[in-house]
């Protein structure tokens, strides 16, 4: 989220960017219980046993603020934030600090996975006002909602000039009720200024093609020739920009730009898959790397990582045929289909950094976290486990005897003594180092990291934050789709069908046709946003385009219909974030950075461009060009804050092409020439299936061309088309990959 403005209003700046250790806290009386205890997300019910006084958000708190006249204490976070818990510990579980908490404030959690749009909103006015911005955010607010005081973590003593959190409590409790009336004006210039900075003003600047070559030349002085990524430490995986580079790419292949915003994007997957942010024994990727080796990870697993990163290996493999880049990506998806997906179908959100370190005769009821401590490993554990086999594990893997971690990227010593594995060295180069083949290195390795697999498995596992969202949950059905078509892999097509029949059943509203943002243990009462709806589009477009069930098609359409209602932005363009109907949320904004997440008008962009072409709708093309057109001040001015919005304009500034097969949908010949077109790397083009039956039919309600199609001489047929002119059709597996070379 980018911030454009600042204010000159009284705000504390006191933001935690040290890692210092702290004493471990008394754990919370049990007797306490609060009004957390009746709610869903993870998030809230770990703080249901704190002796704060929590609130969900919600009437019922800002009645109470209203009615005593007190300020709202809003701290938000999520179940698998680390400094979360270190706050929730130091503070939450205090007693003297709690009852100051109860006395002076209403307090209320809230879960940002699940309330987006609360997040966004004061999370706006923490960066505008600090500078900075993260979690757990702290914001104080006056009764009507207005904030006045913001910050993230706070410490629990003074330290390194910071006030300890009791402190601002106090300051803060102080200020309200000697300056009152000062505050609250404050608090309503704030929302003036807030609101002023979201009024959708004509956005200016140029777009063409010329800001696809300044966004690549923005991402290329920030790339890391050395090690591969964007930046120095900490460094994050960032698939919006390695897709945008994968399609910069594919736009003139044998030019040197080309070319080279290709060798960034191998090298950063090579490097990011060797590296620790990679869990090679489990699979899947952590947050992010603290140092710029990609050696030391936060080692949090977000959903939606995993599912962006699948997709990212897989556009780079089409592209190469890397086995190593195929590897990575069924790595990826093997862990989230393992770990990560419920009984039901739907995938989870997300596995904490944190997890139990008990030591010997210590109470397990009560045990200490460390982060990391599922995951790392003390050289004496590999060699025992291993036997003979450990010297060529620790030699690939960069085992030490005294731990591996870099210097400087440790600074707590969490890590003393303990190996974080990573590819120290090639099979080609284990291989030459043990004078083996590299057929029997790879296997000795496989075995190898099964046996730590096993014993692994039976250390405390991390917290597992069990909601199913919505929005994710439309990302990994897009990685699994795309993975059935690109690998040939039928459990994976399987897999993506049951979560999008799951979302279907449990987050879908057939009578009123609206989506819901998550469920745990039920659907929640929360109405979906608009990632929720531009996500599970995508998904559902590429679940067609793998399965050719016409229904995913129908219900994309039916999705997007409702998704320009709710969200579109009739005069301005591009898509509000919240659908306004919350009027405790009181700013409608446009996300214009494709961050951790892209942005729900540069994912509905991109939908909207290929149901343009699904359905040869001139409307939905012009909705997506007004979508890009409505960031053309973002993208003229840091055109590399939005890449995945790039990629939607370089399909709007092509020629579109399309790829129908015509024929029975199992027969043999059309399996042959569908599977010749995933061998492919091709943005920019739809794929058809012209069965003669339902899918046909629809297809063909709007689109004269479709209707025309059919096999030719009794033999599936494949017809590539640019704006539906048509090349001669072909029933040849090698001419048809002819017609698909650049």
């Amino acid at each position: 989220m980018t911030s454009r403005f600042r204010f000159g209003f009284l705000a504390l700046t006191w933001l935690v960017t040290s890692n210092d250790s702290f004493a471990e806290p008394k754990p919370a009386q049990p007797e306490h219980t609060n009004r957390l205890a009746q709610e869903k997300s993870p998030y809230l019910l770990q703080h249901a046993h704190n002796p704060v006084d929590w609130y969900p958000w919600g009437e019922e708190a800002f009645a109470k603020a209203r009615c005593e006249n007190k300020p709202l204490f809003l701290s938000i976070g999520y179940s698998t934030c680390h400094w979360c818990h270190v706050m929730a510990h130091e503070s939450f579980e205090n007693e003297e600090v709690a009852a100051t908490m109860n006395r002076e404030f209403v307090n209320i959690k809230v879960d940002r996975e699940e309330r987006p749009d609360v997040d966004r909103v004061y999370m706006t006015f923490v960066q505008a006002t600090t500078g900075g911005g993260g979690w757990p955010m702290s914001v104080w607010l006056t009764p009507d909602l207005k904030p006045f005081v913001g910050g993230t973590y706070f410490p629990p003593e003074d330290r390194y000039g910071q006030p300890a959190f009791k402190t601002v409590l106090e300051r803060i409790a102080a200020a309200w009720k000697e300056n009152h009336d000062s505050i609250v004006e404050q608090g309503g210039r704030i929302v003036a200024a807030l609101r002023e900075s979201q009024s959708g003003a004509t956005a200016e600047g140029k777009i063409d093609a010329a800001i696809l070559d300044a966004a690549y030349r923005q991402i290329d002085h920030s790339y890391d020739p050395k090690e591969g990524g964007f930046g120095n430490a900490p460094k994050f995986p960032r698939p919006v920009t390695l897709n945008f580079l994968t399609r910069f790419y594919a736009r003139d292949p044998r030019s040197e730009p080309g070319k080279h915003a290709l060798e960034m994007t191998l090298f950063t997957l090579r490097k990011m898959g060797a590296g620790g942010m990679h869990d090679h024994i489990g699979g899947g990727f952590h947050r992010y790397s603290v140092d710029r080796y990609w050696h030391v990870p936060h080692f949090e697993k977000m959903l939606y990582d995993q599912a962006q990163l699948a997709g990212a290996y897989l556009n780079a493999f089409q592209i190469t045929r890397d086995q190593l880049c195929e590897a990575v990506a069924r790595d990826i998806l093997d862990y989230v289909a393992r770990d990560m997906t419920s009984k039901e179908g739907g995938f989870f959100s997300a596995e904490d950094a944190d997890s139990p370190v008990v030591a010997a005769g210590a109470d397990r009821g009560h045990a200490e976290t460390k982060e990391g401590a599922f995951y790392v490993w003390a050289k004496k554990e590999i060699d025992a486990a291993l036997g003979d086999a450990a010297e060529v594990f620790d030699f690939h893997y960069g085992v030490q005897p005294h731990g591996n971690a870099p210097e400087g990227s440790d600074p707590q010593d969490e890590f003393r003594g303990k190996n974080i594995l990573i590819e120290r060295h090639t099979i080609a180069e284990t291989a030459k180092h043990f004078r083996k083949t590299e057929e029997e290195i790879g296997k000795l390795l496989a075995q190898s990291r099964t046996k730590l697999f096993s014993i692994r498995s039976k250390r405390p596992r991390p917290h597992l934050d069990d909601k199913i969202i919505a929005a994710w949950n439309g990302l990994m059905i897009s990685a699994y789709a795309r993975a059935a078509q690109v690998l040939d892999e039928p459990r994976y097509l399987e897999i993506a069908i049951r979560a999008a029949k799951f979302l279907g059943r449990n987050l879908y509203e057939e009578k009123s046709k609206l989506l819901y943002r998550n469920y745990r243990v039920g659907r929640s009462d929360i109405e979906g946003f608009a990632d929720d709806y531009a996500f599970v589009i995508q998904g559902l477009l590429d679940l067609y385009e793998a399965s050719f069930d016409i229904e995913w098609l129908k219900f994309a359409a039916q999705l997007q219909e409702t998704q320009d209602h709710l969200f579109f932005d009739e005069k301005n363009g591009g898509y509000f974030s919240t659908s306004g109907k919350d009027e405790s949320v009181f700013l409608r904004m446009k996300d214009d950075n494709d961050g951790a997440e892209p942005a729900a008008s540069s994912v509905a962009a991109l939908n909207l461009l290929r149901l343009a072409q699904f359905r040869d709708d001139k409307q939905m093309a012009d909705r997506a060009r007004k979508t890009t057109d409505a960031f053309a001040t973002t993208l003229s001015h840091f055109p590399s804050a939005m890449p995945l919005m790039l990629v939607a304009l370089d399909y709007s500034l092509s020629k579109p092409r399309q790829i129908v097969i015509a024929g029975t949908k199992d027969a043999p010949e059309t399996k042959a020439l569908v599977k010749e077109v995933h061998r492919h790397f091709l943005p920019n083009t739809v794929l058809f299936l012209a069965d003669d039956a339902e899918g046909q039919k629809y297809l063909g309600e709007k689109n004269e061309a479709i209707r025309a199609m059919s096999p030719i001489d009794k033999k599936t047929a494949a017809y590539v088309c640019e704006n539906f002119t048509c090349k001669a059709p072909v029933a040849d597996v090698k001419q048809l990959a002819e017609l698909l070379k650049f």
